[in-house]
């Protein structure tokens, strides 16, 4: 099984300090799965980037390299 890194910017993570405990939990959830597979289900590649994609979580959206 291979593992991947999962890092935050400085931004991402103010901007996810700032939101709702429930929330928060959600969303370093999801992310700290990206570490096992950075293709979930539901992930998008986005459009005009190289290696971008998007997972949504409720009505937020994680991008992710």
């Amino acid at each position: 099984m291979t593992i991947y890194w999962v890092e935050y910017t400085p931004a991402a993570a103010r901007q996810i300090r700032k939101l709702n405990k429930t929330i928060q939990a959600r969303l370093k959830s999801k992310i700290a799965m990206l570490s096992e597979n950075p293709r979930p289900h539901g992930s998008k590649k986005l459009k005009g980037f190289e290696n971008s994609y998007r997972i949504r979580v409720g009505d937020y959206r994680v991008i992710y390299l």
